[in-house]
């Protein structure tokens, strides 16, 4: 995921598990827990509040961004603790979410530490890009967010090379969205300027979210994508005023061609 920094000043390491796939660190205040790969937040769960600052902000923002109105289903490749779907689900409460991850250990952990079943999610354990190959299912915003763990950092598994394009593509509903997050900074420069190229060459409409806490960067593409204006309709629906505070940090900017 790359979120580098705790959004809480209390937290304390309570376990140490190392699943098939990574080393994990959970990390809990008396409110939020969190689970912490190689230096980086993998996932983020508060008891009363939804928004972080982080890249899941951007990740649930980037899905409400289809001009044709509130997506009714996503498809996610890369679970991890589902904090992204947390927002969408308070948000969208009818949209079939769908979760595609490799990690059957992480999953039951987010059973256990972050009420992950509480939101409804057909979850499917197995490799993403494998099952994106034999995929026949299309959804109105399918987002890439598939990063593995190194021993220093966190690194994506797979260029978005042609193939892969089209795969991703074909499991779109007719006006629907194809979204990507990257990690930004040192070592993935290369990786973020290559995506942008692909997206920017085979959509007509591409967008990059933003926030200034985070040290990601969110890429929406569809045959039109709707501007930051949209998501001015959902900010009531967060009670508490740092999640608003965080909603209205969000930036949507058009990505030049």
């Amino acid at each position: 995921m790359g979120n580098s920094h705790s959004t809480t000043p209390t937290m304390r390491r309570t376990e140490t598990v190392q699943t098939r796939f990574q080393a994990l660190e959970i990390w809990k205040s008396d409110t939020t827990t969190e689970f912490r790969v190689a230096g980086a937040i993998h996932a983020s769960y508060h008891r009363k509040r939804f928004l972080t600052g982080l890249a899941w902000d951007l990740i649930a923002a980037a899905a409400l961004l289809r001009t044709e109105g509130p997506p009714r289903s996503v498809l996610m490749l890369g679970l991890a603790g589902g904090t992204a779907y947390r927002m969408l689900r308070h948000l969208l409460p009818d949209c079939r979410l769908t979760a595609i991850d490799i990690d059957a250990e992480i999953i039951d952990l987010a059973r256990t530490h972050m009420d992950l079943d509480a939101l409804g999610i057909e979850t499917i354990t197995t490799d993403a890009y494998p099952w994106l190959e034999n995929n026949r299912r299309a959804f109105d915003v399918v987002f890439d967010d598939i990063y593995l763990a190194g021993k220093t950092d966190v690194f994506r598994s797979r260029t978005w090379d042609p193939e892969l394009l089209v795969q991703l593509r074909r499991a779109v509903a007719p006006g629907g969205l194809l979204a990507v997050n990257l990690v930004t900074g040192t070592g993935h420069r290369t990786m973020q300027s290559h995506t942008r190229k692909v997206l920017r060459a085979a959509f007509p409409s591409v967008r990059s979210l933003t926030t200034s806490e985070s040290m990601n960067e969110i890429l929406v593409a569809g045959e039109t994508v709707a501007t930051r204006r949209r998501l001015d309709a959902y900010a009531e629906a967060f009670h508490d005023w740092r999640d608003r505070m965080y909603w209205e940090r969000i930036a949507v900017r058009k990505l030049p061609a």
